[in-house]
């Protein structure tokens, strides 16, 4: 189970992230969701008894959480695919560009695809295309939003928080890891 990957040194770590200045834990919590109200739910569920729990209680934060808050942490993403990784985005770029590898070695082609769907489906949606990129190619991650591009609005904005909050429990994991290896 998860505590059994994430004993010993880890339980150091989840002590730091609960004693944690709250600004800086805020400002933590912001690089694996850029939502606010989530990031300010979370702390109010502080402390975390251990990584299970930490993971819970993000569950919990984003079961509450709406399509605003949802709107609001898509915007903490560059477009899948982007070369340019705008300032913006300075806090999660690395994260982001490790969870984008499969679009470092797409062909041209590939890539032109992915900037084209992208595209469309913000025109059709209002936001980016959110996919939980971890362990997928480009050629997938263009499957899927052209396959999505298929879904109406109000199924979609589902169907984006759930890959959203994907994406937020593997960055607080590597918040607990790199807390960890700070130790």
């Amino acid at each position: 189970g998860i505590n059994a990957e994430y004993g010993g040194i880890y339980w150091c770590a989840m002590e730091e992230l609960n004693t944690r200045a709250d600004s800086e834990m805020v400002s933590a919590l912001l690089q694996c969701c850029s939502s606010k109200a989530w990031a300010e739910h979370m702390m109010s569920l502080r402390p975390y008894a251990d990584v299970e729990d930490m993971l819970g209680k993000a569950d919990e934060a984003w079961t509450d959480a709406g399509i605003a808050d949802y709107l609001e942490a898509f915007c903490g993403h560059p477009m899948i695919g982007e070369s340019q990784l705008r300032e913006k985005f300075a806090a999660t770029a690395g994260w982001a560009s490790n969870e984008q590898a499969g679009v470092s070695s797409a062909s041209e082609e590939v890539l032109q695809r992915l900037v084209r769907l992208n595209q469309e489906y913000k025109d059709k949606f209002g936001y980016i295309f959110i996919i939980c990129a971890t362990g997928k190619s480009a050629d997938q991650m263009a499957d899927a939003c052209e396959n999505r591009l298929g879904n109406a609005p109000d199924e979609e904005i589902q169907v984006a928080a759930a890959q959203q909050h994907l994406i937020t429990k593997i960055r607080l994991r590597k918040l607990i890891e790199s807390d960890s290896a700070k130790l």
